[in-house]
């Protein structure tokens, strides 16, 4: 059955619960209606990544699939397939044009929407869930302007409805074993972190009869920095944004953009229309931002130049240096002088985090990239089920993600430095850094 967008039952019924710290997001109804015995999820957009979304999920015995959205009807019929496969029921499909995803969301036997469309229509779908009643998981990343990332917020607060950041990285087993070691000083106080998003996919913005993807019109369009939530999302964690600390100022630069056309000119021809137009992104961008604690991240973008896949994260503290991409740690006074250790064998063990250490076996075994994509689904679900506070919130989604536009608007003025909004209103000044729990 179908209802409107507008004030539903469960929204009047939900509680907006109370995270570790005491902080309530919108309006304390604490009369919360009664857990879920089987969370119900909703899925809009069933390509690649939402379809891996979808899998995963109904790896978890207490998930329900009603309903799926694709403007590709074959994805969409795929993911059905999928769907009836696991369960022996097969959900309803949304796939007659680009906002069928509105019935979706207004639909009344949801707990929960996880988006994964392209990016431009992540935060218009995201709101309209949280009006509807829906707790909202959200590829990455979630919005593209200011405006969306406000959005974002204002409706959480507004409708008592959580939205979670799928940003999967976070969940990575050396990222979460570097969270406690940080946590517990081994670092000292990290001062500066040095991450990035350098993937050579160029392949992603051109179809094979010699069109721009959605990937390749935004190339084509913005220049900035993209997709910044995978190393800013850990970096986040560690130095505690939002959480005791927050960003305050933003300047980024680009670099000319060459390798787009160079690419389409080997994959199409010297003559054919894509390789002979301009592109907006710059092969690389980089990006610095501060904090209100006086410290530092440098963060680099490009999804262009050829190159091996790496996620940088150097992290400095007063007491040492962590090298993610070489898998070395630098501890002052225990490793020996001048040289590095490797972490993976002398400090991944001794530091690993409650949540690998509860679910290795089946993320393992059920998550990709690692099993961390299992643990990301794990968390979400646990938040869904106890319509609790995710542990990557609204606010986080809104303060990663805004790098987006605010990167756009520095590069597009020379590099200005930018004031960073606050979107916890002063919140980060007594929210306790996330809690290093199990399952």
């Amino acid at each position: 059955m179908l209802m409107s967008a507008g004030l539903t039952r469960r929204q009047v019924l939900a509680a907006a619960a109370a995270s570790s710290a005491g902080l309530v997001i919108g309006r304390d109804l604490r009369a919360a209606q009664p857990e879920p015995r089987r969370v119900r999820v909703g899925v809009v957009g069933t390509g690649a990544r939402g379809t891996f979304l979808l899998a995963t999920m109904l790896g978890f015995p207490d998930v329900e699939v009603p309903a799926v959205c694709d403007v590709d009807s074959a994805a969409a019929e795929r993911a059905r397939d999928i769907v009836e496969k696991h369960s022996g029921r097969r959900p309803d499909a949304y796939t007659a044009g680009e906002s069928d995803w509105e019935k979706l969301v207004a639909r009344d036997d949801l707990d929960a929407v996880v988006i994964a469309t392209p990016w431009d229509i992540h935060a218009r779908i995201a709101v309209a869930a949280m009006r509807a009643g829906k707790f909202v998981g959200l590829e990455v990343p979630a919005c593209l302007t200011m405006d969306e990332a406000w959005d974002l917020v204002h409706t959480s607060e507004d409708t008592g409805q959580h939205c979670m950041l799928l940003e999967n990285v976070n969940y990575f087993r050396n990222v979460l074993a570097m969270q406690r070691l940080i946590r517990e000083g081994v670092l000292g106080t990290v001062t500066h972190a040095l991450v990035g998003y350098l993937h050579s996919i160029p392949n992603l913005s051109f179809t094979d009869d010699g069109k721009l993807t959605w990937r390749g019109r935004m190339k084509a369009k913005l220049n900035g920095n993209l997709y910044p939530t995978h190393p800013i999302g850990p970096t986040a964690w560690w130095m505690n944004i939002n959480r005791g600390d927050r960003f305050v100022r933003l300047r980024s630069v680009s670099t000319k953009p060459r390798y787009m056309r160079e690419y389409a000119r080997r994959r199409f021809g010297a003559e054919h229309p894509l390789a002979r137009r301009q592109y907006a992104l710059g092969d690389t961008n980089t990006t610095i931002i501060e904090t209100a604690n006086g410290h530092t991240i440098t963060l680099y973008f490009d999804i262009c130049s050829p190159r091996p896949y790496d996620l940088i994260f150097r992290v400095q503290g007063t007491k040492g240096c962590y090298e993610g991409n070489r898998d070395s740690i630098y501890v002052e006074g225990s490793t020996p002088e001048g040289q590095w250790e490797v972490f993976s064998t002398a400090y991944q063990e001794k530091y690993e985090h409650p949540l690998w250490r509860d679910l290795a076996a089946e993320a393992k075994k059920n998550g990709g990239h690692g099993g961390c994509d299992y643990i990301t689904v794990h968390q979400f679900l646990k938040s869904v089920r106890g319509r609790t506070r995710p542990p990557i919130d609204v606010y986080d989604a809104a303060t990663w993600s805004a790098i987006v536009p605010l990167s756009i608007a520095s590069v597009a003025n020379k590099g200005e430095a930018l004031d960073y909004p606050d979107f916890t209103r002063g919140r980060w000044k007594k929210d306790s850094p996330i809690p290093l729990a199990g399952a």
